[in-house]
């Protein structure tokens, strides 16, 4: 880890649009995130599939934070590899 950090607020992350590294796909946003509040950490990110269910439920797709590898200026990049990421 570097020793300079950059801190985003939560409205920031999810206006940066997310891409997989593996496919140069673009992913989505984020809608959610997943944390823990005991250690105040990011433990994943939830993004919507795009994709509804024949019970009218959207099946969001959970990426855990390990998988982000970079967060630019305007984009994050993640290792979508353990996941099934459609092109939208």
């Amino acid at each position: 880890m570097s020793e300079y950090t950059s801190l985003y607020s939560i409205q920031s992350l999810k206006t940066m649009e997310i891409i997989d590294l593996n496919s140069g796909s673009k992913v989505g946003y984020i809608k959610d995130f997943k944390i823990d509040c005991n250690d105040y950490s990011i433990l994943s990110i939830i993004i919507p599939s795009g994709k509804v269910s024949i019970f009218g439920k959207n099946n969001d797709i959970e990426i855990p934070w390990e998988n982000v590898k970079k967060i630019g200026v305007d984009v994050i990049l993640i290792d979508g590899s353990d996941f099934v990421i459609e092109d939208k």
